[in-house]
């Protein structure tokens, strides 16, 4: 028996933990389970406290909803027909609550002053939509439900411009549940907030109650939501990708990677409900005086068979797909071109009665797809609209490989085709720097399709590619361009921010890779920038356009029987600093630029035992100086190490180059520690979340074919503060000679290239040396236990 508000935390608490061999409820179940138990109580102690005519209980939000999740807040009206002694009997039902620590946003009302507070609140108004009978007066409830509902359809015109522009600042504000990594449930775009809104467009009269594929979605997001609360012990909306495997295990679906796919349908479906209903809903808003006798308007052409309709695409009347193939295609064109919606009703008529287009494409197609794929941003809704409806994939039937599809990487924004469609629009924008837009634009849409069939995606995708190419119809030379371009779409950011540009080889290998073909070059170096771009914040660096762009240019040198720019010597600035460091005794440090900043420091290259060496010690004083490290060009000038870093601040500005002149004298002098300076300040500054996924073990990979005679070590780790210092003294300890280091941070991750000349000048270490090293270089970019 439910006594105490205390009784109902241990009941709620023994529903959470099942003992005694008791099944764990399902979500559903609990839910259901912690409605009722909720109820039980509430109408208990609403008995107890002498509530009856005249007064009644009801509950808002989640409780109202049935949607209650573990740690879900009480929303709670006491209605009242106006009498004088109800805070008594209020405090009676709220004190409890309170004592118990049960979250609880409450209100006191009559149904008259609810109806006027729902009329000024939007957000009120939504809840006393979903109110439902707790306990007490019924008919003093039935008198509010009814209120509450004909004020609502009464005041629908008025309200619906604020409607729409608060849903637009929440899908602003929380982003797309569908496409984040982390997506908030309840309040982005395709959340639960959006099946409310549904619901009350429905109450207004104005849509019809979702239903199929919309419920199914929402009971997804329920579930989702309801595990996530079970999991982290309190109210969360946002869900981590460290919470994702716990979750996906719960509701039985294999990993992640399977519940990040399913939970993107459900919110893509429910997000394009959402649009819909909004559209349909202004459609529907009921005209009144002047506007009530206004005509119709009139079509506007967009193109043959397409016009505009009170804001929206649609088809003309004699408009047919079977006759004209190019139709669905065009009327995407003119959305994208326009900004303009294509209205759900031609959405599914074309669903319905658009062919498969023949192989090849006719060419008045393959020009609509380039004209919609050249909008830029006004394709992405477009894309969206055309994949929900089925029409892309009939278009594209290697899509579905890649729909919905989770990145492997936390870099990454968007699922895999979300980050297509955006590289293509990206794409959309840089297309007057290549000779073929046309190609870049369907090889933006494409360098990805091979991800989700196993194996090396770029290989794959180049296949496929090859296969769209010729079913839409361009000719063999240009089929053979997307195929190279898909197939090699990483390589120029992997060369450029991997290894030595100065190296002869280097270049050498693209342009093998490509075959000398000038014109896949051109498109892979822009198709970088988009792909860049569109993956996600930071990932396009000012230091990373560099370095893509001097591959670039010394490609297309070599391609042009142009030699090759010599490695110059030292400049005349850094000399001089060379020179200071001789007279001196002293490092010194030159900085210039702001956001991808040059730090040059000179220090003794001869460095003493038990203290770290030049290179190892400056890494290290940036990393205290909350600087991220993209390169490190290593030279010597007599006895004087002359490294130069490419670094941008983590945060803030950039520091007082005197300040890190300072720290770095103190380093060689022995009297700073950077390793129990490292520690503190990992300790402070980097993200600790207890629970999060264990990193990927760092791996050590060895390429020797390297003009020079340098061998390149390449080590793949998860970043940490500190990292290139530790691994640089590593190095150094093996005695290793370093003459070039490269830094390229994805993410979370870090692939770090150095140019190892060995223990002796010339030689790259082999055989028990070299696994002697890797070791050293792994034990320093483990992280710590």
């Amino acid at each position: 028996m439910l006594g105490s508000a205390d009784d109902l935390v241990a009941a709620k608490a023994a529903l959470l933990r099942p003992r005694g061999g008791r099944r764990r409820l399902g979500p559903e179940a609990l839910r259901a389970a912690l409605v009722d138990l909720h109820d039980f109580w509430l109408s208990a102690r609403g008995a107890a406290a002498g509530l009856g005519t005249g007064a009644a209980l009801v509950a808002v939000g989640a409780l109202g909803r049935r949607e209650l999740a573990p740690h879900s807040d009480l929303d709670l009206v006491l209605l009242h027909d106006g009498r004088s002694e109800i805070e008594p009997l209020a405090e009676r039902i709220w004190y409890p609550l309170w004592n118990a620590g049960i979250g609880l946003d409450h209100a006191v009302r009559t149904p008259d002053q609810a109806v006027a507070v729902a009329a000024g609140d939007l957000r009120a108004a939504f809840g006393l939509l979903e109110a439902r009978h707790i306990a007490g007066d019924a008919e003093l409830f039935a008198v509010l439900h009814a209120g509450i509902r004909r004020s609502w359809r009464a005041g629908i015109r008025g309200r619906f411009d604020e409607i729409a522009e608060a849903v637009e600042r929440r899908w602003q504000a929380a982003g797309d549940v569908a496409h984040r990594v982390e997506p908030d449930l309840k309040n982005g775009h395709g959340g639960l907030r959006d099946v409310q809104l549904l619901d009350a467009l429905a109450a207004a009269q104005l849509v019809d109650r979702p239903t199929g594929e919309v419920a199914a979605a929402h009971a997804l997001l329920l579930d989702v939501r309801t595990e996530l609360h079970r999991l982290a012990g309190r109210p969360r909306d946002v869900m981590r990708a460290q919470d994702a495997d716990e979750i996906a295990v719960a509701l039985a679906l294999g990993d992640r990677f399977e519940l990040a796919r399913a939970l993107s349908g459900a919110a893509r479906s429910v997000a394009f409900a959402a649009e819909v209903a909004l559209r349909a809903a202004r459609s529907a808003l009921p005209r009144r005086g002047l506007a009530a006798l206004r005509r119709t308007p009139v079509r506007r052409p967009l193109g043959s068979g397409v016009v505009e309709h009170l804001g929206e695409v649609v088809l003309a009347r004699d408009a047919s797909a079977v006759r004209d193939p190019a139709l669905t295609l065009r009327v995407a064109a003119a959305a994208a071109r326009t900004g303009l919606p294509v209205a759900a009703g031609t959405l599914h008529r074309l669903a319905g009665t658009a062919p498969e287009l023949r192989e090849p494409w006719p060419r008045p197609a393959l020009d609509e797809l380039l004209a919609l794929l050249g909008a830029g941003r006004g394709m992405v809704g477009v894309v969206e609209a055309l994949d929900r409806t089925g029409l892309w994939g009939r278009l594209f039937p290697e899509w579905g490989a890649v729909r919905d599809l989770p990145p492997r990487d936390r870099a990454h924004l968007w699922t895999v085709d979300r980050h297509l469609v955006e590289t293509c629009a990206q794409a959309a924008r840089l297309t007057t720097r290549v000779a073929r837009p046309d190609l870049l634009l369907v090889a933006a849409l494409l360098h990805d399709i091979g991800k989700g069939r196993g194996g090396d995606h770029s290989v794959i995708g180049a296949s496929l590619a090859t296969q769209i190419g010729r079913r839409l119809g361009f000719p063999g030379p240009d089929v053979a361009v997307l195929d190279a371009v898909v197939r090699h779409h990483l390589l120029l950011p992997h060369i450029a921010t991997r290894r030595d540009l100065d190296d002869p080889a280097t270049v050498t290998r693209v342009v093998d890779a490509l075959a000398g073909n000038g014109l896949v070059l051109d498109l892979l170096d822009t198709l970088a920038e988009a792909d860049a771009l569109a993956t996600g914040p930071g990932v396009w660096s000012p230091w990373k356009q560099k370095l893509i762009r001097d591959l670039t240019d010394r490609a297309r040198a070599l391609m042009a029987g142009e030699p090759l720019p010599e490695p110059g010597p030292l400049s005349v600035a850094n000399r001089e600093l060379a020179a200071t460091v001789l007279a001196q005794g002293r490092p010194q440090v030159r900085m210039s630029g702001t956001e991808a900043a040059s730090v040059v420091v000179a220090a003794p290259a001869i460095s003493r035992p038990s203290r770290p060496g030049p290179l190892s010690a400056a890494a290290g004083v940036l990393a205290l100086h909350s600087l991220e490290v993209y390169a490190a060009e290593l030279r010597t000038e007599g006895t004087v190490a002359v490294h130069e870093f490419r670094v941008s601040p983590r945060f803030g500005r950039l520091p007082d180059p005197a300040l890190i002149r300072a720290d770095l004298i103190r380093v060689l002098d022995g009297t700073l520690v950077l390793a129990d300076a490292l520690a503190r300040k990992e300790h402070d500054y980097a993200p600790t979340v207890p629970d999060a996924d264990d990193p990927a073990p760092p791996r050590v990979l060895w390429f020797d074919d390297e003009a020079s005679g340098v061998v390149v070590l390449e080590l793949r780790a998860t970043d940490r503060i500190g990292l290139l210092h530790r691994v640089a003294a590593a190095l150094e300890g093996c005695g290793v000679e370093l003459r070039w280091a490269r830094v390229s941070t994805l993410g979370s991750s870090v692939v770090d290239s150095f140019g190892v000349a060995g223990c002796r000048p010339g030689h790259g270490p082999a055989g028990t040396e070299r696994r002697a090293v890797e070791q050293a270089v792994l034990a320093a970019a483990a992280e710590p236990r």
